[in-house]
């Protein structure tokens, strides 16, 4: 049995079909663990989803902000983009299936992995969570999205405030800071206060601000964080961190991490491989 952490899929069925491919992944005997943003800005999002789903429970998928924008969208709370790619999934005959498995993914998920704990979100986690929380919010986050409260929580789930976390938070302000950190967070302060409008790379960070995983104390600090989301960050791989969104949908890579510890390859936190294939896609990225 193999186990394996995926970056951003983002609708690029041919490349995770290759992918797939090179690790020879076989749901009978293997799990992927995939870390968000399965949908949007690549060509075939309908193929990516249909694929997820037929593999069951060999796929464990995380829900990123581009999939959480496909149930706004057809849940008609919000407009396409222009750069969206998501009618084919919208008109298919098995859309209700494939949008009501979508909500039922997770938002973090913790497994312990060759004697390791890994923490799994779609973006990043707030300085003053430590893994137990991040799982605990993340739960509530899940049940709505699970409710019969759908329409009404994706309605109010949009906007950057309020951009830090307090305990005594509630409502729609408490459910939009969980899913903004674990879907859209890149760089924070050091008392973890959200900047939401920088899209580069780490060395970018504005004034005040720094990466999330870098602010001294940050309480995940004891497990490994494996993350997605930040194609500009790319490949990192360091002691209790492991960034996974090599830019497929971009022209770069899709990336596996392989993390059991039947096939150890010197250089890699976890005893891991990394796999990693091309990606045809060329976008501008929106």
């Amino acid at each position: 049995m193999a186990l394996y952490l995926i970056g951003d899929v983002q609708g690029c069925d041919a490349a995770l079909d290759r992918l797939l491919g090179e690790i020879g992944f076989s749901p009978s005997r293997d799990t992927l663990f995939q870390l968000g943003d399965l949908v949007n800005r690549g060509p075939d999002s309908l193929a990516v989803l249909r694929r997820m789903v037929r593999y069951g429970g060999a796929a464990r998928c995380l829900l990123g902000n581009h999939d959480l924008h496909l149930l706004a969208v057809a849940h008609g709370v919000r407009p396409q983009h222009r750069s969206d790619t998501l009618d084919a999934v919208l008109q298919a005959d098995d859309r209700a299936a494939l949008l009501d498995w979508l909500r039922a993914q997770r938002m973090a998920l913790q497994e312990t992995i060759a004697g390791q704990t890994i923490l799994m979100v779609h973006a990043g986690v707030l300085p003053s969570w430590d893994a137990h929380k991040t799982i605990a919010l993340a739960a509530e986050v899940e049940d709505v999205l699970r409710g019969g409260d759908l329409g009404d929580f994706l309605r109010r789930m949009y906007g950057n405030a309020p951009a830090s976390w307090r305990d005594d938070l509630q409502g729609a302000d408490r459910l939009r800071v969980i899913v903004n950190a674990l879907t859209r967070l890149r760089f924070c302060s050091a008392d973890g206060v959200m900047e939401f409008a920088t899209k580069e790379g780490a060395a970018a960070a504005p004034a005040g601000t720094m990466p999330w995983f870098d602010v001294s104390g940050r309480q995940t600090a004891d497990v490994t964080v494996a993350f997605g989301h930040w194609s500009t960050l790319g490949w990192l791989d360091r002691p209790g961190l492991i960034s996974l969104d090599t830019g497929c949908v971009w022209g770069g890579a899709l990336s596996a991490l392989r993390v059991d510890a039947s096939r150890a390859a010197p250089g890699h936190y976890l005893g891991g491989e990394l796999i990693q294939v091309r990606c045809a896609q060329a976008q501008v990225p929106g």
